[in-house]
């Protein structure tokens, strides 16, 4: 061809390779096979349904699928595993197995040691424990136990130790401070389980044996100003208090911060504020009742369970929530865990809500009280903020109608808010233990309420504080088993709580070591503190169906344990993802296009070859020879080069991997840019040199009659020697490579929450349009000198190039589709097939063209004139080696032309020369004297006398000077 100009060549470089649709060949490139569960167990695979699961066969790169376990069975091996980049899934040598496990509390034994023979942590089929009591302590129960089927062969055993009499027991006194009235009258319940407490503990022969708890309290009225009174009372008379047990979280405020200058533990079993969890203000302050941060961990373990890594909160502007949204920030920061926006209003939720809209928010926390709960899911149901896609998370305690109470301040109706609510997670801290087991005072959870109920002088539903009652139970546990081991009851070494005094700060912070490291099983179920003091609790999540609120599960964030009842329902059939599923897809070229470029291709590579061939087997005749025959078989090799630069040109991710990417750019440049050099240059070669030769006729005369060969093919490897030189510089400093672009992401067409992002390849370098620049500068300035030759050219007649008028239809032919092409495909760049089909096409075309155009009409004449003798076999013929050769015909007019004019010039001299001297012996005749009388003989005149014969004029003569 002449391949394209230097606009194509940029088009194909920066056209890109791939059609619309998932990779077929090269998954494991870009994916992962699916892997089956393992035994009584699942896999949990985020964003995607059941029937979604099993239509597909693989997950994309940086995909998680989590293992879980059916009964009370646990993952052995790796929970998690990652999709990676070289199609395989993270530490697959190790299998992730399903194994029964039995209670981990057996393995810990108070006051006494466990041996774990047959298995290993945790207590798995064929573990066996044997127990041993500490010295002079005995064991109460079985010393052995097996587990079989997640089940101890029997109870759990306790080590106890004699008591000491009543009589010689030294009393240790406790001040608290009951509300009986006021805000918050939680003292009616309280004030009855501490007494109830106190009695368990001073009978248990194992605790405190040598001392006994007794009471001293008052009514703080949940009134700071008199709790500030009755706190001077238990400071300033005696006996000496070891500890204060004030009740709601004002009057704790003001004990926590006095105890301190007083060397006291505070004990509270009535504050919830998450302001005390302050380790540097209430360095002293203890509590049964947990923080109102205990939501968090409970929602981190409900993240981590359903695989969310990314979520968002909206919370009300008070304190409260502030201080619970920052406690929860961090906690979930450490579980790796991302809060991508966090969203706050005062009064009106409006404008948060539909950020969090704008902003692709999935898993909402909700922080705020049940006025503006009402508020924000009305604007949560305007903007459909809800359904199968998102989930809330909400404080437990509103009322289970709050979404259908009338509220005057919004505008949306009962149907619209349980609509918008549904689905909805909430969490509760639980105050009674829900599990049947026997606390540590030998009592269920029931039997206390029992117990309680009946000590109570009114109802329960009528006493306040009854729900907080059993953190008062526990609180009085607590601490008596924090004063035994500081005393070092059951035979340790320990100190004398009677020699507790205020300025006394050894025992006190020897008692704030032990209280830290409180744990036990309570009425209100596992008892133990945080870092800030403040009671690990279990948790109740709830989760609205139907309209109604219905228990899913309990954590114990002591233990980790997340019980699951598997009751929770989703709208979409599984729980959504944290984000919208975001799938790579690659859009790779079409294949029918591919082939039927190909083919054309193919074709016109067969065609270069039969144009090749037939220039080369008639080499020797004379026609062919004048039309430089070395320049066209090269103009053949440069179109064969550039069709087969459109096979690579069309290879993408869907036929070779990545790392071959790199070779296939490569191929496209070196075959364009070669096949560019030769084709072209070649012909720019032959319109150059007849423009040259013959623009100054006079000057140049002889370089006509000997245009040697040598100076085209020098001309041609000039040319291609600099593209050879320019592409290899090019691809050692700057190679190309390849490059992805992405495009908008798509919906898919199926009603799935995934999101397509297309993504297409490239070939590029750092310097792309430098180096383009550079190539295309250069051709461009020699294709506008071509131009402009071969439009001169076209009158000029040589023998050298007979066919330089072809060459210049060829040149201009493709000049004109790729001046087409070229801007259509840079603006088709992100339409692969369009792309391909304009600058593959534009390839073809303009081969086929130059091929057509250049050498049909040699073979034509050829064929159809019989043309096929040699120039020395023509002359033996015709005794003349051009007598058959229009140019040759022309040449030897023209030469006869210039002869014949040259004698008639020497003649018309002849004749002027002549005629002067006929003109002088005219006037010569003239002054003669007049003729002398007839002769003799009487006849007449005699004529004038011969002229010499130099000066006779031949008639015939002057017809041939004439002629």
């Amino acid at each position: 061809m002449p391949p394209p100009p230097p606009l194509l060549l940029l088009l194909l470089f920066l056209g890109p390779q791939g059609a619309g649709g998932a990779q077929t060949p090269n998954a494991s490139a870009e994916g992962c096979q699916i892997i089956h569960p393992p035994w009584e167990g699942g896999i949990r695979y985020r964003g995607l349904t059941r029937d979604q699961v099993k239509a597909i066969s693989f997950l994309p790169v940086d995909y998680e699928i989590e293992y879980v376990c059916r009964g009370e069975r646990e993952v052995v091996g790796p929970k998690v595993r990652k999709c990676l980049a070289n199609g395989s899934w993270t530490e697959m040598d190790t299998p992730s197995r399903c194994v029964r496990i039995c209670s981990r509390s057996y393995l810990m034994l108070e006051n006494g040691k466990v041996f774990l023979t047959g298995g290993d942590l945790p207590a798995l089929d064929g573990a066996r424990v044997d127990f041993r009591c500490d010295p002079d302590f005995h064991l109460v129960g079985a010393s052995r136990s097996a587990c079989s089927q997640g089940q101890w062969s029997s109870p759990k055993p306790r080590c106890q130790v004699t008591r000491t009499p009543h009589s010689e027991r030294r009393a240790v006194y406790i001040g608290a401070l009951f509300p009986m009235s006021g805000g918050w009258p939680g003292g009616q319940a309280c004030q009855p389980a501490v007494e109830m407490a106190l009695e368990d503990v001073n009978s248990r022969r194992d605790i405190l044996p040598d001392y006994e708890l007794k009471l001293i309290h008052h009514d703080s009225q949940c009134d700071p100003g008199q709790a500030t009174k009755y706190l001077y009372e238990l400071l300033y008379n005696d006996p000496i208090k070891i500890i204060l047990m004030p009740g709601c979280s004002s009057v704790s405020t003001l004990v926590a911060e006095a105890a301190r200058m007083w060397n006291l533990i505070v004990l509270s079993y009535g504050s919830s504020s998450p302001a005390l969890s302050n380790r540097q203000r209430f360095p002293t302050f203890f509590r049964t009742h947990p923080s109102a941060t205990l939501h968090n961990p409970t929602r981190v373990k409900l993240f981590e369970k359903w695989g969310w890594k990314k979520i968002a909160t909206i919370q009300q502007t008070t304190e409260v929530f502030t201080s619970t949204l920052d406690d929860l920030e961090e906690r979930v920061k450490e579980a790796g865990i991302e809060i991508t926006f966090r969203q706050s209003f005062f009064s009106d939720p409006a404008v948060p809500v539909k950020n969090l809209k704008r902003q692709d928010a999935r898993i909402i926390v909700g922080l705020f009280y049940e006025t503006e709960a009402r508020k924000v899911f009305c604007e949560v149901y305007k903007e459909r903020l809800f359904g199968k896609k998102y989930v809330w998370f909400l404080i437990g305690w509103y009322a289970d109608n709050w979404f259908k109470t009338y509220d005057p301040s919004i505008n949306c109706t009962v149907d619209e808010m349980t609509e918008a609510v549904e689905g909805h997670i909430t969490t509760e801290i639980v105050m009674l233990n829900p599990a049947n087991t026997r606390s540590i005072s030998n009592m269920t959870s029931q039997e206390f309420v029992e117990k309680l109920t009946k000590r109570l002088k009114r109802h329960p539903e009528e006493t306040g504080g009854f729900q907080e009652a059993p953190l008062a139970y526990d609180a009085i546990w607590a601490l008596a088993l924090a004063l035994n081991k500081t005393s070092g009851g059951g035979g340790r070494a320990g100190v004398r709580l009677e020699d507790f005094n205020y300025n006394n700060q050894t025992i006190t912070d020897q008692i704030y070591r032990a209280m830290n490291s409180s744990s036990f099983e309570g009425v209100s179920g596992h008892v133990v503190f945080d870092a800030s003091g403040s009671r690990m609790a279990w948790t109740l999540i709830e989760q609205l169906q139907g309209g109604s609120y219905k228990k899913i599960g309990y954590y114990d964030s002591t233990k980790d344990d997340l019980s699951w009842s598997k009751t929770d329902k989703w709208i979409g059939g599984s729980p959504p993802a944290d984000q919208t599923l975001v799938i790579k897809t690659f859009r790779f070229l079409s294949q029918k296009l591919f082939i039927s470029v190909s083919v054309l291709s193919s074709l016109g590579i067969v065609l270069a070859v039969v144009c090749l061939s037939f220039n080369i087997y008639n080499s020797h005749v004379r026609y062919i020879q004048n039309s430089q025959p070395t320049l066209n078989n090269l103009t053949a090799v440069g179109c064969s080069l550039a069709l087969a630069a459109v096979f690579p040109l069309g290879l993408d991710g869907y036929h070779i991997g990545r790392n071959q990417f790199p070779f296939v750019c490569q191929a496209r440049l070196w075959l364009l840019g070669l096949g560019f050099s030769l084709g072209y240059g070649s012909m720019f070669t032959k319109i150059w040199w007849v423009h040259t030769v013959f623009t100054k006729k006079e000057e140049k005369k002889e370089w006509r009659k000997t245009l040697e060969p040598w100076k085209l093919y020098a001309t041609v490897g000039l040319l291609v020697g600099t593209d050879l030189l320019t592409l290899a510089v090019w691809q050692i400093v700057d190679p190309l490579h390849r490059t992805i672009e992405t495009f908008a992401k798509e919906e898919p067409k199926e009603d799935i929450d995934v999101s397509i992002l297309p993504q297409l390849e490239h070939c590029s370098s750092r310097k792309m349009n430098t180096w383009l620049g550079v190539c295309g500068g250069a051709w461009g300035v020699c294709g506008v000198c071509v131009c402009r030759a071969a439009v001169w050219g076209k009158s000029v007649s040589t023998e050298k190039i007979n066919d330089h008028r072809a060459v210049g239809m060829a040149i201009y032919n493709v000049a004109v589709l790729c001046l087409i092409t070229a801007p259509v495909t840079m603006i088709l760049s992100s339409q692969q097939d369009a792309a391909f089909a304009f600058a593959s096409l534009a390839i073809v075309f303009s081969s086929y063209i130059t091929l057509v155009v250049l050498f049909v009409p040699k073979m034509r004449r050829l064929i159809t004139r019989g043309e096929w003798q040699s120039e020395a076999q023509d002359t033996m013929k015709t005794g003349s080696s051009t007598n058959n050769h229009e140019e040759e015909k022309s040449r030897l007019l023209e030469k006869e032309n210039r002869e014949l004019e040259k004698i008639i010039a020497e003649k018309e001299e002849r004749v002027s020369e002549l005629r002067r001297q006929l003109q002088s012996r005219q006037q010569l005749r003239a002054r003669r004297p007049p003729p002398t009388p007839p002769g003799p003989s009487g006849g007449l005149p005699r004529g004038p006398p011969e002229l010499p014969d130099r000066l006779s004029c031949d008639g015939s003569r002057v017809h041939l000077l004439y002629k």
